[in-house]
C-alpha cells in the first residue's frame, strides 16, 4: 500500500502505477452499488477509529480537538454523499439517441453516450485539512465514486495520520469487493512528482501553495500525453462592505469578520484576506475587542510558520499600512509557532502602490482592512486587484439590494460583475465553513484554481470523468448503463426515433 523514497524509485513508482492501472480495469466495470458500499465502509472505519485518529491528528497538526472531530465527521459525510452519487447514477449523464433513418439532417445511427472514469488519479493531500482534504478527503471520495483508483501523495505535516487512514480505508474498500490497489499511498516528494509524469496516471488533484501547484501543473501539461490537473493554489477572498451595512450592524459584522479570519489560526483557503469598507468608517474598537478575545493557536508546522512570519513582515513594511491589532507570534526550539491574529488598515491607493507586498496571500491569521473613497466602483477594484478567488462576499444594508451602487443595474449589476472573479458569491455571511452539498462550488478563476471545477460538493466528480459515445454497438458490448435493459437503473435521456420531424 505504501511506497517510499528509495534507490530504486522508478521501480517503486512503476509498481504503484501498475497496481492502480490493474485496479482500474476492474473498478471501471464495477457496479455503482459496490463502489458505494466501499465508500460507506470507509466512512464506518473512520468512525470506528475516531478517538485514535483525532489523537494522532492533534499531535501532528496542533489543531483543536473540536475542530478535528468536526472535520472527521465532514470526511465521513463526504464519503457517504459520494456513495449516494455513485448509486444514483445521474453523474453518468447517460444519453441514448435511437437510430433514426428519417432524422432531419440525414439518417442517424444508434448513438449512446455516458461519462467514463478517466483512470488512476493522483491526489496530493493538503496540510490544513488532515482529514477532509487528505487521504480520505473529498478528492479521493469523488474519484472513487467515479470508478477511478486513487494514489494519494501524503502530506509531510501529518505522516502517521496519513498512514493509518490509508490502512483503514484501503482495507474497507477491499472488504466491500473493490480490487486491491484501489487506494494506495506514497510518502516521498520524489514519488509524487514522478507519478505526475507516469503514463498510467490519468488525472491529478492538488491543494497547496501557488508555487508548488504551478510546478506540478506544468509537469502535467508537458507530458507527451497531457493530463487534467486540478490545483487549488490560493485565494484572498475579499469582503465588500457598504457604509449602510456598517451603520446597521457594525459590531456584529466586524466580530464575524474577526472570527472568520481567526478560525483555525487563519489556515483556511476561504479566510477573508481583505475587508473593504468606506473611508471614515469606525471599525478599530470592534476589531480590537474581538481580536483580543481570540486564544493563542499553533500553526500547522514550521514551514507554514516561516511563510507566515515572512509575509507578515513584508506586509507591515509596506507604505501606508496602519496596525489595528498586533497579534502574538512566538516560536519554540522545534520551530513551531503560536499566534494570535493581526489586523492592519490601508487606504485603497496605498494598497495599489504596495502591490504584491500586500496583495499576495498571507496563510495564517492576518487580514487587511481597505478604506475605499465614496463613489468607488467596487467591481472595478475587484477586477483590478483581486481577479481570481474562491469566494467574494458582499455585505449590504437593508433595502440596498434594490438600490444603486453608482453602476448600471445597481447592486444587482454589481453582483453580476463580481461573478467572473470567484467561484462562490456570498450575499452576507462569511466564506469559511464550506458546506458539503450538491450546489457547492469550491473553485474559481486563476489563481484560485488551475482549471474550472470544484473540489467540494457532488459536482466534484466531474473532474475525473470524460465523455465516450458508442455507435451502433451490439447490446452485449455496451456498458450496463447504456443497454436497453439498463441493469444499473441509472437515469437516462432518450432521443426517440422520429422526434426531429416536429422541430
Amino acid at each position: 500500500m505504501t511506497a517510499t523514497a528509495a534507490p530504486d524509485l522508478d521501480r517503486t513508482v512503476d509498481d504503484v502505477a501498475r497496481r492502480a492501472a490493474d485496479a482500474f480495469d476492474q473498478l471501471s466495470r464495477t457496479a455503482p452499488r459496490v463502489r458505494a458500499e466501499g465508500l460507506r465502509g470507509a466512512a464506518a472505519a473512520l468512525a470506528d477509529h475516531a478517538d485514535e485518529l483525532v489523537a494522532i491528528a492533534q499531535e501532528e497538526t496542533g489543531l483543536a480537538e473540536a475542530r478535528l472531530r468536526g472535520e472527521l465527521k465532514r470526511t465521513q459525510v463526504q464519503l457517504r454523499l459520494f456513495a449516494h452519487v455513485a448509486e444514483d447514477g445521474t453523474y453518468l449523464d447517460a444519453r441514448v439517441d435511437e437510430a433514426d433513418p428519417d432524422f432531419v439532417l440525414g439518417p442517424r445511427p444508434d448513438l449512446r453516450r455516458l461519462l467514463w472514469p478517466v483512470g488512476p488519479v493522483l491526489n496530493f493531500a493538503a496540510s490544513n485539512f488532515p482529514f477532509a482534504f487528505s487521504v480520505a478527503g473529498g478528492d479521493t471520495a469523488a474519484a472513487l465514486a467515479a470508478g477511478c483508483p486513487v494514489i494519494v501523495k501524503a502530506h509531510p505535516g501529518h505522516p502517521r495520520l496519513s498512514e493509518r487512514v490509508a490502512e483503514l480505508v484501503a482495507a474497507a474498500l477491499v472488504a466491500a469487493g473493490l480490487p486491491e490497489g484501489t487506494l494506495q499511498l506514497v510518502t516521498s516528494q520524489e514519488a509524487g512528482v514522478a507519478l505526475v509524469e507516469h503514463p498510467a496516471v490519468r488525472a491529478a488533484a492538488f491543494t497547496g501553495s501557488q508555487r508548488v501547484g504551478q510546478l506540478l501543473a506544468a509537469r502535467a501539461a508537458a507530458r507527451p500525453d497531457p493530463i487534467p490537473f486540478f490545483g487549488e493554489l490560493g485565494s484572498v477572498n475579499p469582503v465588500l462592505v457598504t457604509g449602510e451595512a456598517l451603520r446597521e450592524r457594525g459590531d456584529g459584522l466586524l466580530g464575524g469578520y474577526v472570527a472568520s479570519v481567526s478560525g483555525s489560526a487563519g489556515q483556511l483557503c476561504t479566510k477573508p484576506g481583505f475587508l473593504l469598507v468606506p473611508e471614515g468608517s469606525a471599525y478599530d474598537d470592534a476589531v480590537v475587542a474581538a481580536a483580543s478575545e481570540v486564544p493563542v493557536h499553533r500553526l500547522l508546522n514550521p514551514s507554514i510558520a516561516d511563510g507566515y512570519e515572512r509575509r507578515v513582515t513584508e506586509a507591515l513594511g509596506a507604505d501606508g499600512v496602519r496596525v489595528v491589532h498586533s497579534g502574538d507570534f512566538r516560536r519554540d526550539a522545534e520551530g513551531q509557532a503560536w499566534v494570535r491574529p493581526t489586523f492592519v488598515a490601508v487606504p485603497l491607493d496605498a494598497l495599489r502602490r504596495a502591490g504584491a507586498a500586500l496583495l499576495d496571500e498571507v496563510f495564517g491569521p492576518f487580514s487587511v482592512i481597505v478604506e475605499y473613497p465614496d463613489g468607488t466602483d467596487l467591481a472595478a477594484v475587484v477586477a483590478e486587484l483581486f481577479p481570481g478567488n474562491l469566494t467574494l462576499t458582499l455585505h449590504l444594508g437593508s433595502g440596498e439590494a434594490a438600490g444603486e451602487q453608482g453602476t448600471p443595474g445597481g447592486f444587482g449589476g454589481l453582483v453580476t460583475r463580481l461573478a467572473p472573479h470567484a467561484g462562490r458569491i456570498l450575499l452576507g455571511g462569511w466564506p469559511t465553513g464550506v458546506a458539503v452539498t450538491p450546489a457547492m462550488q469550491h473553485g474559481g478563476p486563476w489563481p484560485a484554481t488551475t482549471t474550472d471545477g470544484t473540489s467540494v460538493g457532488t459536482a466534484a466528480i466531474g473532474r475525473f470523468l470524460r465523455g465516450v459515445t458508442f455507435q451502433d454497438a451490439p447490446q452485449e458490448l455496451l456498458p450496463p448503463a447504456l443497454r436497453d435493459d439498463n441493469p444499473w437503473g441509472v437515469p437516462r435521456t432518450v432521443s426517440v426515433r422520429g422526434e426531429s420531424l416536429g422541430w
